[in-house]
């Protein structure tokens, strides 16, 4: 999984790198770019919206005090500029609110007002990403000595933000926040996709909710840098602005939803983990209401909501933590995922950044650090999956080789009777389909109690390793070898039938006698007596090993050093007739 992966980490890496980097140098305020506050830098003047935009001469503006009642009428704002010409033209950058109709008034020195508008459904080419609309100045011999914007049906003037810069420095600034939102709605997807294809492969719920976040705020990202105006230009405004902010707190919910269901039951705190999901189903239901207000204070809903968002990612952090304590590795690698996001949602609502990284405020800051959890859990449960798949291929390892010594006699290295069992049973099904003669060879090696009682049970070990190797030699695809306990050692080969069969045994006997102990046991000859049952067709191992028992037995009764062959033909081993026959 890891190896796959690692050409899509580069990838995400170099983009995460690339935005880190636009983001690091993005000025907070540019040194060019003039910031205007509502209630601070503006005058303000209220009208009806019948009134035409020619009658600003004849409004009285008042540059003291807030705005009120504007909501179903138009809230004119005005700031007045030196007159200084602005090398390469002036520009205005309005970050997109909730309005029925905008127009921008450039005034001249010589009295002259030249007019751009838009309205809910309609930027025109005037949309940028990040959310903003811009406004240029047109180029004129003389300087720009103010600025009016009217807004018809403006939902809050506390949501306006709007900035005075170059034109040269607002179209860098433009391409910028394009570029590094752009690389930030990839890695989402790329995020996204990712998690769903992992729950999909390992079926765990939490990766599945981590999807729908990325692509929850994958939506909303698209939505809220407007690139959706490309495809969709009549959803400027409004319809696009109550959508986002739908979009936000369902993210949050699905967000509180991802890392609580991260946590296995037994490892989190029962009582935080519904007091979490019920704060996060409250933001998402939250949406609703909020996305379609059109009128009133949405900035004290806003900063309500903020709060609650707040005390939910709290909420959160405090369940991941304990989890954390109680060694579920999930809740660590969520609690490091969620940090930078709730550091930076205290940090935007202890310090004003909405003027500021060009334009795009506390939602482009958002969408980082969005970028940076949704980045971040993909590579923890990456990392996790992996080790967990490591982990089972050693299991299955250790169960293998478990297996593999269940089978194994430990002290010849041969296959024991469990694993000679296991390895005769398809030889004699295949001589069954085949009509194949079958035989089996029990080996007895002759007087073993003796070697133990005069040279030790080392010296006896040593001569059992010996006959092994030398027995192991005739293995092969048609001849399986075991040591079935003690002494006693066996194998099992088909297609050998007749003197073919005896002269085969007969290698056997004088093979094992051939074997060199003198260093274990000295002079003492170590032979070994074998019982050989010969059927055809083949039967099962019980049957063959009995007569191959019998024929054992009389090989050693007989006086031992010698092969006894028991042939059944045409019928099982139980038939009456046999031929016997002796070698030595």
């Amino acid at each position: 999984m890891t190896g796959g992966c690692s050409p899509l980490a580069t990838r995400c890496g170099r983009l995460w790198g690339l935005l880190g980097l636009m983001l690091l140098t993005m000025p907070a305020t540019p040194a060019q770019a003039r910031a205007l506050d509502v209630e601070r830098d503006l005058c303000h003047a209220v009208s009806g919206t019948a009134l035409g935009d020619d009658a600003l001469p004849r409004l009285r503006f008042a540059c003291r005090g807030t705005p009120d009642d504007y909501q179903k009428q138009s809230l004119w704002l005005r700031t007045t500029l030196d007159e200084r010409p602005v090398q390469g033209g002036l520009a205005l950058m309005l970050h997109n609110s909730r309005f029925d109709r905008l127009a921008v008034g450039f005034s001249y020195a010589d009295g002259t007002t030249r007019w751009q508008r838009v309205r809910s459904g309609d930027f025109g080419s005037h949309w940028r990403a990040g959310g903003q609309i811009l406004f240029d100045a047109p180029p004129r011999a003389v300087p720009v000595t103010a600025v009016t914007m009217r807004f018809d049906g403006l939902a809050a003037h506390q949501l306006v933000r709007a900035r005075i810069l170059p034109a040269d420095e607002a179209g860098v600034q433009a391409s910028g926040m394009a570029a590094a939102i752009g690389a930030a709605l990839t890695l989402l997807l790329v995020s996204g996709i990712y998690s769903l294809s992992l729950a999909v492969a390992v079926r765990r719920q939490y990766l599945a909710w981590q999807a729908g976040w990325s692509a929850t705020m994958l939506l909303w990202g698209t939505l809220w840098s407007q690139a959706h105006l490309a495809l969709l230009p009549t959803m400027a405004g409004t319809a696009t602005a109550q959508i986002c902010t739908f979009l936000a707190c369902l993210a949050i919910a699905v967000a509180t939803a991802s890392a609580v269901t991260a946590v296995e039951r037994g490892r989190g705190v029962r009582g935080l983990r519904i007091v979490a999901l019920l704060l996060g189903v409250g933001v998402g239901l939250a949406g609703i209401p909020l996305a379609l207000i059109r009128r009133g204070d949405l900035s004290l809903l806003a900063d309500l909501l903020g709060f609650a968002i707040l005390a939910d990612l709290i909420v959160v952090a405090i369940y991941l933590a304990l989890a954390w304590r109680r060694g579920s590795v999930e809740a660590r690698d969520f609690l490091a995922a969620w940090g930078l996001p709730m550091a930076v949602l205290a940090f935007i609502h202890i310090v004003d950044v909405n003027k500021d990284f060009w334009g795009g405020g506390s939602q482009f800051v958002m969408l980082v650090a969005a970028t940076w959890q949704a980045l971040w859990l993909a590579a923890a449960a990456t990392r996790r999956l992996a080790q967990l798949r490591i982990e089972r291929d050693h299991a299955r390892d250790a169960e293998a080789r478990a297996q593999t010594l269940a089978r194994r006699d430990p002290l010849t290295g041969l296959a024991n009777r469990r694993g000679f069992i296991d390895s005769v049973t398809p030889l004699l099904d295949r001589a069954r389909v085949g009509n194949l003669p079958a035989a089996l060879l029990l080996v007895d090696i002759d007087r073993f109690k003796s070697i133990n009682d005069i040279h030790g049970h080392e010296a006896g070990d040593a001569v059992l390793c010996t006959i092994g190797q030398r027995i192991e030699r005739w293995e092969g695809p048609m001849c399986t070898v075991a040591r079935l306990g003690g002494e006693e050692f066996g194998l099992l080969t088909i297609g050998m039938e007749g003197i073919v069969l005896s002269r085969f045994a007969e290698s056997i006997r004088r093979g094992l006698a051939d074997c060199d102990h003198s260093v274990i046991v000295g002079d003492r000859p170590v032979t070994a007596s074998i019982g050989v049952a010969e059927v055809r067709p083949a039967c099962d191992f019980k049957q063959l090993y009995r007569v191959a028992d019998e024929a054992l037995y009389d090989a050693k009764r007989g006086g031992r050093n010698r092969v006894i062959v028991q042939r059944y033909r045409d019928g099982p081993p139980r038939a009456p007739s046999r031929e016997i026959v002796l070698l030595k």
